[in-house]
């Protein structure tokens, strides 16, 4: 992992092989870091916006060499798009482009000055999600490669060192670029979890790193096996287990950083390490990726960590029901009538949707243990990447002051979601005439269905569901990062748990 800095130096006088500068569209007259490199270097970035070869467009990237000019042997100049719709988001995007780049070209001490002083984006902020970006977009998962060195044997490029170049009050930008690094490892801490494969991440061993993370963050940890599930009453979660030869966890991690007396933040992630559906078995093409059926889980370890190096003053829980669903002569069936913890019955009607039943029983344990508010995370549905794509996870929530506090989470830290419907009409689409409720409602509203099953088992607790199945995952590499695991949820919970800690300490 690459060490961030910060300087408020000139960026001439940055000592690196490689620097990244920032170019909004529209403008011809260059300002700030541009305008003071375009000096040094004779002109040359004017002369490349003249004839309309860099334009700032939003994404685009020119590599420069400065032939001696200055000491950085290359430039990357980052099109940030209209300065009108700047925003921190704009910035993480570029600097996670930038240093991609730069590695690529061989940079190893890169120094970075992304347009933030002169954009009106608060420097600070700026300064965070350029670390964020950075380290994200350098994130790769090449565990399992035989050959860890790059093509042909050569050593693997790596950015050693990034430095935030930035005019303002030093001790703020340090502190900035600190959070900023937190929250990118700990979202890379959760990819890794993803990006496992399911026969070395199975539920045992996600517990095991759990552990692991805890024991070096501070967190305090109870990792609860199957016959304590039993003893819980867990029917939701041990129906799910019930086809696989693999032993479930219920995960649990608490940051008691809040009064005794004063509530305490739930957070509860999905686990299914593996979801072949059961059997309703999912076509191959279907099955491919559901490894990272836990990335709702991931999500909730990783916010864990930020939050115990972040230490808001709140007190935290996360909560993890792991288990594989996998089909066998034992496993559980449509027809049958599960009953969860809370004591509701479910009629199944499709073993492919697992993720609501062991959420029921994570849910369940968090109400009886006076927990609010609730929030979880699961990889839940396809349909919800019908309504919102891959861009926004879906919100959905039976209390108002929760979903405002998480819609600033997520502007804050650049994971975007959309609140969605959750009126009482949906509730007869999951009525059933034998059992509380049915476990899907159908094809009709499928994200809000399953919505609509969860929050039976959160009550009158406040509380919100984030459908993360399209966010959790990038299908292909961009230039946001590799494909596979994005991580999505960690940042959004940390600055959940650091928001709902300043307003308690109003």
């Amino acid at each position: 992992m690459a060490d961030v800095r910060v300087s408020t130096r000139d960026v001439q006088q940055f000592e690196g092989d490689a620097l990244a500068i920032g170019l909004f569209s529209g403008e011809t007259a260059l300002q700030g870091p541009a305008a003071a490199l375009d000096e040094a270097m004779a002109g040359v970035i004017a002369e490349l916006i003249a004839s309309g070869e860099v334009t700032g467009a939003a994404d685009e990237i020119t590599l420069l060499h400065t032939l001696g000019k200055i000491e950085p042997a290359r430039v990357a100049i980052v099109g940030l798009g209209a300065r009108d719709k700047f925003t921190p988001d704009r910035v993480r995007r570029a600097a996670s482009q930038a240093c991609r780049a730069l590695r690529s070209a061989g940079a190893k001490r890169v120094g970075m000055a992304l347009a933030w002083a002169e954009s009106g984006v608060n420097l600070a902020l700026a300064a965070r999600a350029a670390t964020e970006g950075a380290l994200l977009g350098l994130y790769e998962f090449n565990l399992y490669k035989a050959q860890q060195n790059g093509q042909n044997g050569a050593p693997r490029k790596a950015i050693e060192t990034i430095t935030i170049l930035g005019k303002g009050r030093e001790p703020a930008l340090r502190a900035a670029v600190a959070r900023g690094r937190i929250l990118a490892e700990s979202a890379n801490f959760a990819r890794d979890l993803g990006n496992e494969p399911p026969n070395t991440l199975t539920p045992t061993e996600m517990g095991e790193r759990a552990r692991r993370m805890a024991a070096e963050v501070g967190l305090e940890c109870e990792i609860y096996d199957k016959a304590w599930m039993r003893k819980q009453e867990m029917g939701a979660l041990l129906a799910v287990n019930q086809g696989s030869v693999e032993e479930p966890r219920f995960i649990v991690l608490r940051y008691p950083g809040g009064p005794k007396r004063g509530s305490t933040l739930a957070l509860v992630g999905k686990g299914i390490t593996f979801d072949s559906g059961g059997l309703s078995l999912k076509p191959n093409e279907g099955m491919l990726g559901m490894k990272m059926d836990m990335c709702g889980g991931a999500a909730v370890l990783g916010a864990m960590r930020a939050i115990a190096l972040l230490k808001p003053s709140i007190s935290v829980v996360g909560i993890v029901p792991a288990t594989e669903n996998m089909p066998s002569g034992s496993a559980y069936r449509p027809g049958d009538i599960v009953r969860a913890s809370n004591g509701k019955t479910i009629e199944i009607n499709n073993t492919d949707a697992e993720g609501r039943m062991a959420l029921a029983d994570g849910i369940s344990y968090a109400v009886k243990h006076g927990y609010a508010p609730i929030v979880d995370a699961a990889t839940l549905t396809g349909a919800i990447g019908i309504s919102l794509g891959k861009f926004r996870a879906g919100l959905f929530s039976n209390n108002e002051e929760i979903t405002h506090s998480i819609e600033q989470a997520a502007s804050a830290s650049g994971e975007r979601v959309w609140a969605m419907p959750m009126d009482d009409d949906y509730d007869q689409l999951i009525k059933s005439d034998i059992a509380d409720m049915k476990q899907t409602g159908g094809r009709l509203a499928g994200s809000i269905t399953a919505a609509k099953v969860l929050s039976n088992f959160a009550g009158s607790t406040p509380w919100a569901h984030l459908d993360i199945a399209y966010t959790a995952v990038r299908d292909n590499r961009d230039v946001e990062g590799e494909a596979g695991a994005t991580g999505y949820g960690v940042r959004l919970f940390s600055e959940l748990a650091s928001l709902l800690a300043g307003r308690k300490g109003e």
